[in-house]
């Protein structure tokens, strides 16, 4: 398959072209060579390309600058997501769209499924809700994957910012009562192309690891993990706090349960998905061996 990836240089981006399978022929494009919020631009790099299959990994995820960059957010996670689904139906093209947990409120206490309601509670989450609905209505051939907690060995992310806060701090207070699943990008990247080979594939869809955490659970097993693999130094003391949302007022409100349910993921693709704190293992074990 030649499979074209938008958001070259993101975390999904960056990890796509690391474990893309060898059958793959993948062209990868930064904001520079695709900007997806420009109709003619979509156009004509499509047609210079042909892919078979378009990933959409682009897209505008600050989710606190978003409530004040309305413009800008939707133009990138509606607009261009938009664009890349009318030209994959004009063309004949698989397109699979990258969507998030944001677009659910968080009222729920068991696992969120495809078919819950949506009801986002900030900018980023509208814009990523919207494109969905767009995007159904227009091909509804589309793949949508929501996922959650994502995080990488490279850029910024909780991941990174935690080890680096922890190797400079003697205390951190970290937010207890929003609860859902880290998601390593390599996980999200084998499922996407398992994806690709399963060309039947279409609708919406759930991807995280396995398992539920709190943001302040996720701190502390980076901290007792970042320490095993030399991240953090072995000798450091640090006092990790459990804080409220309230002690931590952000500009965007956020769902406080975000769990997804990923049973349809399980039952039609061939992917094994483990809990989150093993894949944070090997994550970490990623990182160290990369320093």
């Amino acid at each position: 398959m030649k499979i074209l990836v938008t958001g070259k240089n993101g975390q999904l981006g960056r990890e796509l072209q690391n474990l893309c399978p060898i059958e793959h022929e993948l062209i990868s494009l930064s904001r520079e060579e695709l900007d997806i919020s420009d109709r003619q631009m979509v156009e004509t790099v499509i047609q210079q390309h042909c892919p078979e299959v378009i990933i959409n990994a682009a897209a505008y995820t600050a989710v606190d600058k978003a409530e004040k960059e309305q413009n800008l957010v939707f133009s990138v996670n509606l607009d261009g997501a938009l664009n890349l689904a009318k030209f994959c139906k004009q063309f004949g093209i698989r397109f699979i769209h990258i969507s998030t947990d944001f677009v659910f409120d968080g009222q729920k206490s068991s696992p969120y499924s495809e078919l819950d309601e949506i009801a986002p509670l900030g900018v980023y989450g509208a814009s990523k809700a919207e494109a969905e609905i767009a995007i159904q209505k227009i091909f509804p051939e589309s793949v949508i994957i929501r996922t959650a907690w994502v995080y990488s060995v490279y850029g910024n992310n909780f991941v990174n910012t935690m080890l680096r806060l922890m190797s400079d701090k003697e205390q951190l207070g970290v937010v207890a009562d929003q609860v859902g699943t880290p998601t390593w990008t390599g996980t999200l990247a084998k499922v996407l192309f398992a994806l690709v080979k399963k060309e039947s594939a279409k609708g919406i869809y759930h991807c995280t690891d396995l398992g539920v955490a709190s943001w302040y659970d996720f701190a502390v097993a980076i901290f007792e993990e970042g320490k095993i693999y030399g991240l953090i130094p072995r000798d450091k003391k640090l006092t990790i706090n459990a804080i409220t949302t309230e002690d931590y007022p952000t500009p965007a409100k956020r769902p406080s349960y975000s769990v997804l349910d990923k049973s349809r993921l399980t039952k039609e693709l061939d992917v094994e998905l483990q809990n989150w704190r093993n894949i944070l293992q090997q994550a970490l074990s990623i990182k160290a061996q990369k320093l």
